[in-house]
């Protein structure tokens, strides 16, 4: 006698079939074209005891990012720069497959992967966030949230990451002559010093069969045979991650040219959701 559980397993089979047929005839089951993104949304300064914050949705996917700043010893080999740290975690209600506890390897690897995106880009200019050399520098924690996970994680975070950042403001820092801090005014801020023609962003492909799609669902994901994912900062690669599977040199060739092009159209997404940021928080 089967089961209630297993009877309903047939049904996640016969909708890959249907969903793998689709991709071989260019469209996909949510409607979209092979190289298309969901539908993005942006909104900023969502978190009040945060200095920068945004919550980012990439269809269903909801990634939430806030970011703290603190003053720290440069560290001996940049002494004149301060520091990026990024932490991300999956709540355990984005997803069934989430357990409760500390970040597992998945999302310890998606928050190198996006440090590494933002660290290499040239967004950022780490020496800006120097206070006196040697003795103390702005650090800038990044932790993201995953709200909910129906695919593309790398991507959302990135961009949450980035909005985040963009919507963050460092204090004014006193100092006695001799670079000691004095008093840190939080009720004066300047804007972080960015450099928005270098704006990092990941671009995630996925290969299902031979066929190549961008931004995938959690479905899609679930369905692929491999993942590729490119870091890319004013039309140049800066970042490349191999997740799992195999891929031909054209493949990776195709990946690349289309990143660089899906970069500018995600970038100006981004920058006219800037322009006019909802600070309304909607879950």
């Amino acid at each position: 006698m089967l089961s209630v559980t297993q009877e309903r397993g047939v049904i996640p089979r016969l909708k890959q079939e249907i969903m793998k047929k689709m991709v071989e005839q260019g469209v996909r089951i949510d409607g979209r074209g092979l190289g298309s993104y969901r539908e993005l949304s942006i909104n900023v300064n969502v978190v009040k005891t945060a200095d920068g914050s945004s919550i980012v949705s990439l269809g269903n996917t909801k990634v939430i990012a806030g970011v703290k700043v603190e003053v720290g010893k440069p560290f001996e080999d940049t002494p004149d720069e301060g520091a990026l740290i990024v932490n991300l975690e999956i709540a355990p209600t984005a997803s069934p497959d989430v357990e409760p506890g500390p970040p597992d390897e998945n999302s310890i690897e998606i928050a190198r992967i996006v440090d590494r995106a933002i660290r290499h880009s040239g967004f950022l200019d780490f020496k800006s966030l120097s206070i006196v050399t040697g003795k103390h520098a702005w650090f800038l924690w990044v932790d993201i949230y995953v709200l909910n996970h129906d695919g593309n994680l790398v991507d959302a975070a990135t961009i949450a990451a980035v909005a985040a950042l963009m919507s963050t403001a460092l204090p004014k820092v006193e100092l006695d002559p001799a670079g000691n801090i004095l008093r840190i005014d939080r009720s004066n801020r300047t804007q972080l010093s960015l450099n928005i023609d270098k704006m990092p962003l990941t671009i995630t492909h996925v290969k299902m069969g031979n066929i190549i799609i961008i931004d995938p669902t959690r479905e899609e994901e679930n369905l692929s045979d491999g993942m590729y994912v490119i870091g890319v900062a004013g039309g140049n690669v800066v970042a490349i991650q191999k997740v799992i599977g195999a891929f031909t040199k054209d493949e990776i060739n195709y990946m690349i040219n289309d990143s660089i092009n899906q970069y500018f159209k995600l970038k100006d997404l981004i920058i006219n959701a800037m322009k006019n940021p909802s600070t309304e928080l909607r879950l």
